[in-house]
């Protein structure tokens, strides 16, 4: 049984057995309910007290009874208490303990900061990458939440140097800070940049102005969930096609087709290749749409000649499991093509 279950049960019996024995004593002692409440009480407790008055042979009979049922359930009930406070206290601390050993362990991941509605959809689209997260909550009932959900968190203020210390941001690839209030978020980006200058921080930004603010304060890009919306509404009825492929591809769903980056690692066999002698749409049946070159200029819909250097990102359409293929020899963890 739970063991919050198990006290709160022991905690009714014993009420039972204390009213049992406070209405018993005044109906065969014919005492006051004060009395008899008193009598109950030190009967149960076995402190050894002496009555309050004689007892008749019936009270005698009906006080064995009560020490046999009352120290019982008052043995229970103790029994019960030390168990919820002993098994609670250590379930808390060697849960604790095992979060933070894998924590300490992460190395290259995401922060997200703030557990509201955007970041728990943040955190979902991680979790089906998959891609290594840390979540960091304020507020304890979320918190409880991402416990049941088995993400990795920090309970704490993301504008606060140690808690974002606590979630590794010095081995972090990115942080997103996705917190409701505009001032927060400048707050923690302004934290988040002044621990480690070379982090890429994505913010949410809620009013107008606060793009401009936010990148001021550290913020290498910022995104306005409501324009996004709104603009994505718009094209839902002007471009309703358009938007239908876009969602296909890039749904975290298990779909055939699939929009990914994969980059070309220096000991890949793509490198120094052209898009033709690559053989990638021969071989794997996916469209290079657009590649991201190191000085950040993206050539879109590349030509058969286009070259394929080291550190590229390959822009690619098609299927999931083709698409993991390429990024094993993108990454050069497979064999030339």
């Amino acid at each position: 049984m739970d063991p919050v279950r198990k006290f709160r049960l022991s905690l009714l019996t014993l009420a039972i057995v204390v009213c049992g024995g406070t209405v018993g004593y005044t109906l065969v002692e014919g005492w006051s309910l004060f009395e008899s409440l008193y009598m109950t009480v030190i009967t149960v407790a076995t402190v050894g007290f002496k009555e309050i008055h004689e007892l008749s042979d019936n009270g005698k009979i009906f006080t064995i009874l009560l020490i046999i049922f009352g120290a019982s359930s008052l043995a229970y009930t103790l029994g019960s208490l030390f168990q919820f406070m002993v098994e609670g206290q250590l379930r808390t601390i060697l849960g604790r303990k095992k979060l933070e050993k894998k924590i300490n362990a992460l190395s290259g991941h995401y922060i997200v900061c703030g557990y509201g509605r955007i970041g728990r959809l943040i955190c979902r689209e991680f979790e089906a990458k998959p891609a290594p997260f840390i979540v960091v909550e304020q507020d304890i009932e979320l918190c409880r939440q991402l416990d049941d959900s088995g993400y990795l968190y920090v309970h704490g203020d993301a504008t606060r140097d140690e808690i974002l210390l606590q979630a590794g941001i010095h081995q972090a690839k990115s942080l997103i800070t996705a917190v409701t209030s505009d001032s927060a978020n400048v707050y923690i980006t302004l934290t988040a940049r002044g621990l480690n200058p070379n982090l890429f921080i994505l913010a949410r930004a809620s009013e107008e102005g606060a793009e401009i603010k936010l990148k001021r304060a550290g913020a290498n890009k910022v995104v306005s969930p409501y324009t996004i919306g709104a603009s994505r509404m718009a094209h839902a009825l002007l471009r309703p096609s358009v938007v239908d492929f876009i969602e296909i591809a890039t749904g975290a769903d298990d779909i055939e087709l699939q929009l990914e980056e994969i980059r070309v690692a220096p000991n890949s066999p793509l490198a120094g290749k052209t898009l033709l002698s690559s053989d990638i749409r021969k071989k794997h049946g996916i469209i290079i749409v657009g590649i991201r070159k190191e000085d950040e200029k993206i050539l879109f819909n590349p030509g058969s000649e286009t070259p394929i250097s080291s550190g590229d990102i390959l822009i690619t359409l098609g299927e999931r499991i083709s698409i993991k293929d390429l990024e094993l020899v993108a990454l050069g963890e497979a064999s030339a093509l």
